[in-house]
C-alpha cells in the first residue's frame, strides 16, 4: 500500500468516524493508548464536559470556514463531551481587528480553552498573551499564531507546496524551461503562505523561469485579478506557460483574468482547498490541479486536542500532538501537521466524493454535465 493510499484511507476513516453523530471519534487511528481519554470518567477534577471552547475563524471568502470547520468542531465538541460542551464562534471577515476584538470578548466570557485561527499572526500575538494571563489555553487552528500557545494544528504547508509544483512541473513537461511562470501567493499577514511559497520554490526554482511574484492581499480574488492582469500586460499573454496559484478562489480569479485577456486555451493553473468551483474548473479543464486537504480530519482533531487540553488529559494531548513546529516567538510548538493530496481529474472519485466532500450531483450541474460525462464521473 502506498503512502497517498494510506492517507487517503486515513481521511475516510475520518469522515465515516464524524458521520456516527452519537459516537466518539476512536483515538485508536490518531495513535492514542485504548482506553486513554474520550469519556467522563477520564476528565481532570478541574474541568468536566461542562466546557466552552471559543472558536475564531478568520474569513467567509472560503467557503471551507462556515461549511465545514466551524459544524464539525462543534459536532466533535458536543460528542467528546456527552453533549455538554459547547462552542462560541465568530469570524474576522478577514479584519484583524474584528478578530482582536471577538478574543477579548471571548477572554471577558471566560472561555475554557481557544481555537484561533489568526487573520494576522503577527498581530494575534497579544491577544495570545492576554489569553494566557487569564488561564486559557490557546490552539493554534490552521495558520501559526505567533504568542504563547498551546499547540498547532494545521496540514503539511511545506508539502502543500512542494505538491503544487511538482505538479506544475508535470503540466509542463517537455516545455519546463522554455516558458514563463507567473507565481500567485497569498498573503504576507498569514504564515501558510510563506510556507506554500517555500515549498513550492524548493520544486520550482532552477527549472522554470519565474517572472513575476506576487503575494496577494488579503487573500481576495479581486487582488489576484488585478495581479493577473498586470502580470498579463508585462509579460504578454502568450508567453505564460503557466500560473501557480496558491489557493483555488485566486486560481478562480486568474483564469477569468486570462479568459478576459482572450486565452482560448487556459495554461496550468493550480490550486488548493479543493473548493467546489476549483473541483468543477478542473473537471472543465480550466485549472489543472488543487490540494485536497481533509477538513474533517483537521476539525475533528482540533476540537480532541482543545478537550484533552482543557481537561487534562495529557497522555491523549501528547498522542495527539508528536510533530515539533518553530514559530518566531515560540521554539517547539506540540502540533499535529495533517497530510495532503494533489487533486486532478484523475481522483475526484478518490478524495472528495468518496469522503463524502461532495457527491457527483454537486460537482456535475448542468453547465459540467458533459465534461464530467468525458471523465467518467456519473
Amino acid at each position: 500500500m502506498n503512502a497517498r493510499t494510506t492517507r487517503r484511507i486515513a481521511v475516510r476513516r475520518t469522515a465515516i468516524a464524524l458521520a456516527a453523530s452519537a459516537s466518539a471519534v476512536s483515538l485508536a487511528a490518531c495513535g492514542v493508548i485504548s482506553g486513554v481519554g474520550g469519556s467522563s470518567s477520564s476528565a481532570s477534577p478541574k474541568k468536566g464536559n461542562d466546557i466552552t471552547v471559543g472558536l475564531l475563524l478568520p474569513e467567509k471568502a472560503n467557503t471551507r470556514y462556515e461549511k465545514f470547520d466551524y459544524p464539525i468542531i462543534k459536532s466533535q465538541v458536543a460528542s467528546l463531551t456527552n453533549n455538554k460542551g459547547k462552542v462560541v464562534y465568530a469570524n474576522a471577515d478577514a479584519d484583524p481587528a474584528k478578530q482582536s476584538d471577538q478574543l477579548d470578548q471571548m477572554i471577558a466570557d471566560k472561555v475554557d480553552v481557544l481555537l484561533v485561527d489568526a487573520v494576522d499572526s503577527k498581530a494575534i500575538a497579544s491577544g495570545v498573551q492576554k489569553a494566557k494571563d487569564a488561564g486559557i489555553p490557546v490552539i493554534a487552528y490552521d495558520r501559526l499564531a505567533q504568542g504563547p500557545i498551546d499547540a498547532y494544528i494545521s496540514f503539511d504547508n511545506e508539502l502543500v507546496g512542494q505538491v503544487q509544483g511538482r505538479a506544475l512541473l508535470e503540466a509542463l513537461g517537455t516545455r519546463t524551461s522554455a516558458g514563463k511562470i507567473v507565481m500567485m501567493n497569498g498573503s504576507v499577514t498569514d504564515p501558510n503562505a510563506a510556507q506554500f511559497k517555500a515549498g513550492a520554490l524548493a520544486e520550482l526554482q532552477g527549472k522554470v523561469n519565474i517572472v513575476k511574484t506576487y503575494d496577494t492581499k488579503d487573500w481576495k480574488p479581486e487582488n489576484a485579478k488585478a495581479n493577473m492582469q498586470e502580470a498579463i500586460r508585462a509579460v504578454g499573454l502568450s508567453n505564460i506557460a503557466a500560473v501557480y496559484s496558491a489557493n483555488d478562489t485566486m486560481a478562480g480569479a486568474v483564469i477569468e483574468a486570462l479568459k478576459e485577456a482572450g486565452s482560448s486555451k487556459v495554461p496550468p493553473v493550480t490550486g488548493q482547498d479543493a473548493e467546489l468551483g476549483g473541483v468543477q474548473r478542473i473537471v472543465s479543464g480550466d485549472q489543472y490541479m488543487s490540494v485536497y486537504k481533509s477538513y474533517p480530519e483537521e476539525a475533528s482533531n482540533a476540537a480532541e486536542i482543545a478537550v484533552a487540553k482543557v481537561q487534562g488529559r495529557s497522555i491523549e494531548f501528547d498522542s495527539l500532538t508528536r510533530d515539533k513546529v518553530d514559530s518566531p516567538t515560540q521554539k517547539k510548538i506540540p502540533s499535529m501537521l495533517v497530510p495532503v493530496v494533489a487533486l486532478t481529474k484523475e481522483n475526484i472519485k478518490d478524495t472528495v466524493i468518496q469522503d463524502g466532500i461532495y457527491t457527483v450531483k454537486d460537482i456535475c450541474t448542468t453547465k459540467y454535465k458533459a465534461d464530467c460525462a468525458a471523465i467518467g464521473l456519473r
